[in-house]
């Protein structure tokens, strides 16, 4: 029962950890357009920062345009403040009611930066695995030796932490992959 909560917290983290991943690497671009490359730029909105996606639409029409349509269209010099702040390399250009973003094609040099920069990122997000499975073994610990946990529930638990750091780890490695290759390509 114990085993079972400790797992339960370690498997939570380390979803946690491979979410936040997630986020992060939806915010590389790829040479192709993704609503996910501006969506969580933050703009100051009367005076408070809001995420994009929550002041405006984001489409992608083709695979190098993003058009965003704010839903109160005082807000599009905000908008475009916001995206000429941010570290995108896009100049938005502004077309009336909403803004035209055109993703130009990566070079070699900036796919290899975003390579490495991805790299940093998934390195970061196994770190973070392991700290959770430092912190459920840990949590084993104390609850063997407070007598709560025989030595073999502690050790299978052990073994049960190490298994989900494994397939964690593997996740991150394949999140890594698929992201290194769509950078990569054309």
């Amino acid at each position: 029962m114990i085993m079972d909560e400790i797992l339960f917290t370690v498997e939570d983290n380390m979803e946690t950890c491979l979410e936040y991943l997630r986020k992060e690497l939806r915010g590389i671009r790829t040479g192709r357009a993704s609503a996910g490359l501006v969506d969580h730029i933050k703009v100051e909105y009367f005076g408070s920062p809001t995420e994009m996606r929550q002041l405006a639409t984001i489409s992608t029409p083709e695979a190098n345009m993003i058009i965003i349509k704010p839903f109160d269209p005082s807000s599009l010099k905000d908008i475009e403040r916001a995206i000429q702040a941010s570290d995108l390399g896009i100049t938005p250009s502004s077309e009336g009611k909403v803004i035209r973003l055109t993703v130009p094609p990566l070079s070699i040099e900036r796919r290899n930066q975003l390579a490495s920069q991805v790299k940093k990122m998934a390195e970061a997000a196994r770190v973070a695995i392991r700290n959770a499975r430092r912190d459920g073994n840990k949590e084993t610990d104390a609850q063997q030796k407070a007598s709560d946990l025989t030595e073999d529930e502690a050790k299978k638990g052990k073994e049960s932490i190490q298994k989900l750091t494994n397939d964690y780890e593997k996740k991150v490695t394949e999140i890594l992959e698929a992201k290194t290759k769509e950078i990569q390509e054309t």
